[in-house]
């Protein structure tokens, strides 16, 4: 069997393969993509973030292994730093979740952002659509952490969860600048510490200011380490999906995603053919070096390669 009909039919080597063509851009995953679209759209798509040491592997670990004793599948989507010598996920041994990789039913990958803003790698999107594919029926997208630019999560997850520790104070304050708004439901984990009803205080506070009105983000107290509120944490995700899919915003969500992915799409497409294309009757690096010298003026620059190729 070719690599789509071994994916189609449970191959979990042929999922591994098709993620590392994603991974390298190959235009192979494209094509199976292309092939299999119509099987999309069936995963409930999960994203955790918070800030680095706030315990986000630990809690996914625990949340899939509490989906696994309820009969489902799972796949599992670690973005992590790159290395900047070999390109690789830095943190790609996952030995928070060494357990779940005997489990059959449980599928984890670990994927490098490679330089990409937003705290997800390029592949991301490609790498749900093939655990959607492959028949995962949840899907967790672990990021990098958090950070004005940590935000591409909202733009993939259809619930996101975000994950808090106690006596982070300085966090706390950057998320009032905006990125309070990702959070779907909200997770303070160590709350075994000193802080953890301040936290929580905090948080609550801030979602009084929250533009959100038909659905308040629940906080809930977890200890992943010992699997304290886990199941309630779950039971939350639970109840923010019967929500969505009960007041429409579910397909509005997905409306807006498939929009931006394939806005983005385009601009990368675009972009491409702009570095590449060395048959044109433009050089990039030669405009660069009119803009330095002051021969023409940035905003004419991108015009005259916009004009190029609609020319």
């Amino acid at each position: 069997m070719d690599l789509q009909d071994r994916l189609t039919s449970g191959d979990s080597r042929a999922l591994a393969r098709f993620l590392t063509l994603a991974e390298n851009n190959d235009p192979e995953a494209a094509r199976i993509i292309k092939e299999l679209y119509s099987r999309t759209g069936n995963a409930y798509v999960i994203g955790v973030t918070g800030p680095p040491g706030a315990g986000k592997s630990t809690l996914t670990d625990k949340l899939t292994k509490k989906l696994r004793q309820k009969g489902k599948t799972v796949g599992i989507i670690a973005v992590d730093p790159t290395s900047p010598f070999t390109g690789g996920a830095l943190l790609g041994d996952r030995i928070r979740m060494q357990d779940l990789f005997t489990d059959p039913g449980v599928f984890i990958r670990s994927m490098g952002t490679r330089g990409h803003l937003g705290g997800l790698s390029r592949a991301t999107q490609s790498a749900v659509k093939a655990m959607d594919i492959f028949g995962k029926d949840f899907i967790f997208i672990e990021t990098v952490g958090v950070g004005q630019s940590e935000v591409d999560i909202v733009k993939t997850a259809d619930t996101v969860v975000m994950v808090m520790v106690p006596g982070l104070g300085d966090d706390i304050q950057a998320i009032k600048a905006g990125i309070m708004e990702i959070g779907d439901v909200f997770a303070i984990n160590k709350s075994d510490r000193d802080g953890a009803d301040k936290t929580k205080i905090e948080l609550e506070m801030m979602l009084d200011f929250s533009e959100k009105k038909d659905w308040r983000p629940p906080i809930h107290n977890v200890v992943a380490t010992t699997d304290a509120g886990v199941e309630e944490l779950l039971e939350c995700i639970f109840k923010h999906r019967d929500y969505l899919m009960d007041s429409g915003e579910f397909k509005k969500r997905r409306y807006r995603n498939t929009r931006e992915e394939l806005i983005n799409l385009v601009k990368e497409r675009v972009l491409e053919l702009i570095l590449k294309d060395t048959g044109r009757e433009y050089n990039i690096d030669d405009l660069v070096s009119r803009v330095l010298s002051k021969q023409i003026d940035i905003y004419s620059a991108a015009e005259e390669v916009l004009g190029k190729i609609s020319g």
